[in-house]
């Protein structure tokens, strides 16, 4: 686990995009934040526990999904 500090504007997808070139992997970094779930748009300087780059991609697997985003996912 490490340390991450948002930038003004990011959202949790952004972040997991950023980070692993991944958005669904936010998910992963909402259950490590769980106090920040709140944020749908950061402000700048929140601080965030985010999953080593090895460990978030490991363990990816679509049956982890949750159920809105499963559903989003066969509407596209």
């Amino acid at each position: 686990m490490r340390r991450y500090i948002t930038v003004q504007g990011q959202t949790w997808d952004q972040i997991a995009y950023e980070l692993y070139g991944n958005e669904y992997i936010c998910d992963k970094i909402m259950d490590l934040n769980r106090d920040k779930l709140d944020y749908f748009v950061f402000p700048a300087g929140v601080e965030l526990i985010v999953p080593d780059k090895e460990f978030a991609i490991s363990e990816t697997v679509p049956s982890d999904y949750p159920a809105w985003r499963a559903m989003l996912n066969a509407k596209g």
